[in-house]
C-alpha cells in the first residue's frame, strides 16, 4: 500500500497531482498548523506581466489548524474567476473546463478552506482521471508529534510505503519510518516537458488549471505520462 499524506492546496500545480497520481491512498493532512503566505489559500496563475496570486482570503491568524480557517469574504470566487477568464478565456480548452468550475467558483458558497481545497483537488483529479482514493486525516485521530504522527496514520492503513515531496527530507526522521517498516519515496519533481503556455518565457510552477486551460485532455502526458514514452 503506497501512501501520500499533505496539507490540501489551492488549485495546486501539477507536481501536487503527479503525487496523488502514485499512491493508492491520498490522505489530506488538514488537522496541522495553518501556514501564511504559503500554498494552502493562494497559488500563481500566468499573465502578460509576469505570474500572479490568486489568494483566498482567510485573514493573517496561523494560530489555527488547516481544518479550522475559515473564508471571510463571499465574493472572492468572483473575483478569482473573472481573473481567470480575463488571462485564459482564449486558451483551447477553457470552454471544456467552463461549466465545472463556475459551479466551484460562482454557484458554490464556501465557508471553509479546507472544503474548498479538498473539492477542487478531488473534482481536477477526476478530470485527470486518476482513481486513488482519498481520506481525511482527521479520521484517524493521530498521536504523536512530526513523524510519530505520521507514522501513526501510515500504520492505520497498513501502508508500507510512504511518498512525499523533496522537501520533506529536512523534516523527516527515517529512522522512525524504518523501524516500522515503511519505505519513504522523495518525489522527482524534474523533467516535466513544457506545453503550449501563454505569456512565454514558461513557468512550470503555476496552478493546474494553467495547464488544462493549455493542453486540456492531453494534461496527464505532461504530469506523468511523458515519463513511459
Amino acid at each position: 500500500m503506497k501512501v501520500a499524506i499533505l496539507q490540501s492546496n489551492y488549485i495546486p500545480w501539477k507536481g501536487y497531482f503527479d503525487i496523488i497520481n502514485d499512491v493508492d491512498l491520498f490522505i489530506f493532512y488538514d488537522d496541522v498548523q495553518y501556514t501564511t503566505r504559503d500554498w494552502r489559500n493562494r497559488n500563481k496563475i500566468k499573465t502578460d506581466r509576469g505570474t500572479k496570486w490568486l489568494t483566498v482570503p482567510v485573514g493573517k491568524s496561523s494560530n489555527r489548524l488547516i481544518c479550522d480557517v475559515a473564508i471571510d469574504d463571499r465574493d472572492w470566487g468572483i473575483r478569482h474567476w473573472k481573473t481567470l477568464q480575463q488571462y485564459y478565456a482564449r486558451a483551447p480548452f477553457f470552454e471544456l473546463y467552463r461549466k465545472t468550475l463556475e459551479n466551484m467558483y460562482l454557484h458554490t458558497k464556501w465557508s471553509s478552506l479546507s472544503n474548498l481545497n479538498q473539492s477542487l483537488i478531488k473534482c481536477i483529479a477526476e478530470i485527470l482521471k486518476i482513481r486513488t482514493d482519498f481520506k481525511d486525516s482527521r479520521i484517524f485521530k493521530a498521536q504523536g508529534k512530526k513523524s510519530e504522527r505520521l507514522i501513526d496514520i501510515l500504520t492505520k492503513v497498513n501502508a508500507d510505503v510512504y511518498l512525499t515531496g523533496p522537501s520533506a527530507r529536512s523534516y523527516l526522521d527515517e529512522k522512525l519510518f524504518r523501524k516500522a517498516n515503511i519505505e519513504v519515496i522523495y518525489k522527482d519533481y524534474s523533467g516535466y516537458p513544457e506545453y503550449p503556455q501563454f505569456y512565454p518565457p514558461f513557468v512550470h510552477e503555476v496552478t493546474i488549471l494553467d495547464l488544462l486551460f493549455h493542453v486540456g485532455p492531453e494534461a496527464p502526458d505532461y504530469i506523468w505520462g511523458w515519463r513511459s514514452h
